[in-house]
């Protein structure tokens, strides 16, 4: 792994830097998140058509720029150190890849390109709190979480040869303002239950969308509600063997080579914030005076804020080494075109089914020989937490205040362990998966 960045990467970072600087600071940030979508469309569009961000990790073929997903993750965590409210995670961080991996080729030749441009905006919708364990983040996503087929949950049924959804989905990101949903539902009642993914554009009937309250208002969420409302399936409709795209076991798998992905781009976006939170402590210590001196110059809060630096420093070097080893092939593997006879190399979590790439294309799956990006992100979060708790306690009074940015990342902390983690879960999914604390084997003669 080169750690250091390549001249495109550090010129697409300070031209990005500079327009949040221009159209994100603390007056137009909190002017959009009074707004009923919760982000500005006009800085959405500067993103989408200035810097092509909403196709920064797509196949040109589909309109995209075909960068690795390192150059994306790399990217938020600029607009984590902005904070800045957009579609960006949830249209493509999460949405775009899951067309791309279980999409046909209408639907993937139909939405890529739009989703690539920024003209449409999209987000995965799953019941509840559970969007952490459907990405495969804190525990086994086998499927329960999105109802079991049991009451609860969005439920799927075929109504005279068209899909329709029932049920309810909360805190779903952008879910008050996508143009598009990607509803997780359940199909198959109690016996034959599993998981599929379903497409409802924002104005289908039968859909009810309003925006919840959140903790972190940066990160705007909706309640989605489906009542006998038409929905594609996202996919072929007959499923060919277990493990192949549109299948029930398909559909999981995908979910867990995007939540891995997540995750490394979330880790780059929280060590943003962390470093940005620190930059005002440092800034806000170096003015303030005390007993005729500045507080930056008592031993006690440098000790402090130099803990600070550390912590962010390891969580960005952990967080930089995930977008890399979740963007890049093992080595001595490489990526051959996509052709006839071709074969794409993807990565995945230990365990997981194969995600094949729909076309003529062959498919081979290599697995990663550790997970990285959930350790990644629980590092990237703690570090944030510290940064933005050291902040509103280093700025005293006025830390505390609406007024002052520090709330603000305290609170995106705060909301992404909620959505996410928190960092103990997934330090300790990351462990199970890993191995590391398998039960040790019974002495011989001894029964377990």
């Amino acid at each position: 792994m080169d750690p250091s960045l390549t001249a495109e990467q550090d010129g697409m970072r300070r031209a990005l830097r500079q327009l949040l600087h221009d159209r994100c600071g603390p007056t137009a940030l909190r002017a959009a998140l009074d707004t009923p979508a919760g982000h500005d469309p006009g800085l959405w569009a500067a993103l989408a058509g200035q810097l092509g961000l909403p196709g920064l990790a797509l196949p040109e073929a589909y309109g995209g720029i075909g960068c690795p997903v390192t150059d994306l993750a790399l990217s938020c965590e600029e607009t984590g150190r902005a904070l800045a409210p957009s579609p960006l995670l949830a249209t493509t961080v999460l949405a775009a890849p899951l067309v791309l991996a279980l999409g046909t080729g209408a639907q993937r030749a139909a939405l890529l390109p739009r989703l690539a441009s920024g003209a449409l905006t999209a987000t995965l919708a799953v019941p509840g709190a559970a969007l952490a364990t459907a990405l495969g983040l804190t525990r086994r996503n086998g499927g329960d979480w999105a109802g079991g087929g049991r009451a609860g949950g969005v439920q799927a049924r075929r109504v005279a040869g068209t899909w329709r959804l029932y049920g309810e989905a909360a805190q779903v990101l952008d879910g008050h303002s996508a143009d598009l949903l990607l509803v997780a539902a359940h199909t198959g009642g109690y016996a034959r239950s599993r998981v599929r993914l379903f497409l409802v554009p924002g104005d289908t009937p039968g859909l009810t969308r309003v925006r919840q309250t959140a903790l972190d208002a940066t990160r705007p969420l909706g309640r989605v509600q489906l009542r006998d409302t038409r929905a594609e399936l996202l996919g072929e409709e007959e499923a060919g063997a277990a493990g192949a795209v549109g299948s029930a076991r398909g559909v999981l798998a995908a979910l867990a080579s995007v939540g891995e992905g997540a995750a490394a781009v979330l880790a780059c976006e929280a060590v943003g914030a962390a470093g940005r939170a620190l930059e005002l402590t440092v800034e806000h210590v170096g003015r303030r005076e005390q007993f005729g001196r500045t507080i930056g110059s008592f031993q006690a809060v440098q000790h402090r804020l130099a803990d600070v630096y550390v912590q962010v420093q390891a969580a960005r070097s952990a967080a930089y080494y995930a977008a890399w080893a979740v963007g890049e092939p093992p080595e001595g593997e490489g990526e051959h075109p996509v052709g006839e006879g071709a074969v794409e190399v993807s990565r995945r979590a230990p365990g997981a089914a194969p995600v094949p790439v729909p076309g003529p294309a062959l498919t081979r799956t290599v697995e990663s020989p550790e997970p990285v990006a959930g350790p990644a992100l629980a590092a990237a979060l703690e570090a944030l937490r510290t940064a933005a708790a050291e902040a509103i306690q280093l700025h005293g009074g006025m830390g505390f205040t609406w007024e002052h940015d520090a709330h603000l990342y305290f609170k995106r902390a705060a909301g992404d362990a909620l959505l996410f983690g928190p960092a103990h879960r997934l330090r300790a999914h990351a462990a199970e998966r890993a191995g590391l604390f398998a039960p040790a084997p019974a002495p011989a003669g001894v029964s377990p």
